[in-house]
């Protein structure tokens, strides 16, 4: 099993939800493009509690922005072609950088095109924020109109304002957890969400 992790922007909780999926599935790790000095490879390593095997990223960018900028401040120049999926025989869960129109180039590609050339299902996290229905169905939409599969959802945070009800019943997806809002995300976290995970294998 391949699962891809995107979100429907920048902050919503992509690292914390990929180590929930592969503390769930014992899964390996990879994130093709990391931009900033934080590593989120380094952060799946301390929260999850078995030893993990991490795939190195295929660009590594210094700059904390969108991986087209961050590229191109490295005179770098991401492709899709220089993608190369790790071969293993275990689930594998692959990390996106922002959401599924962040350009990877001046090229027009984008993540989603990556999602058109492989047959990794896709899981959307959504943060729950005032706006964040537009952003989600419009994703959602994204997804749907280049018949790509979706595995359902994962919601991030508290809903004060019905959110999770409107996005699973206008998108019929599943949905396959709900985080609430953490103080601190742990090792004990991670295990406790990997435990309600419904990863519909």
């Amino acid at each position: 099993m391949k699962i891809f992790i995107t979100a429907i922007g920048t902050d919503c909780g992509k690292t914390f939800v990929s180590a929930i999926f592969c503390q769930a599935l014992k899964a390996d790790y990879w994130k093709p493009v990391q931009t900033g000095k934080i590593r989120d490879a380094a952060t799946i390593q301390e929260l999850v509690s078995y030893p993990v095997s991490v795939h190195p990223e295929t660009f590594l960018l210094k700059e904390p922005v969108s991986p087209h900028l961050a590229a191109k401040l490295e005179n770098i120049s991401i492709s899709l072609e220089n993608f190369r999926m790790p071969e293993l025989g275990n689930h594998l869960i692959i990390e996106g950088a922002g959401g599924l129109l962040v350009p990877l180039n001046d090229k027009g590609e984008f993540f989603l095109d990556y999602l058109e050339e492989t047959d990794n299902e896709t899981v959307l996290v959504i943060r729950l924020y005032l706006g964040c229905i537009n952003h989600a169905l419009l994703s959602i939409n994204e997804l749907k109109s280049r018949n790509l599969k979706i595995k359902g959802l994962v919601f991030n945070g508290d809903d004060s304002f019905g959110a999770v009800e409107i996005i699973r019943s206008v998108s019929g997806l599943p949905v396959l957890l709900h985080i609430k809002e953490q103080e601190n995300i742990t090792k004990e976290v991670v295990l406790n969400y990997s435990n309600q995970l419904d990863t519909h294998e």
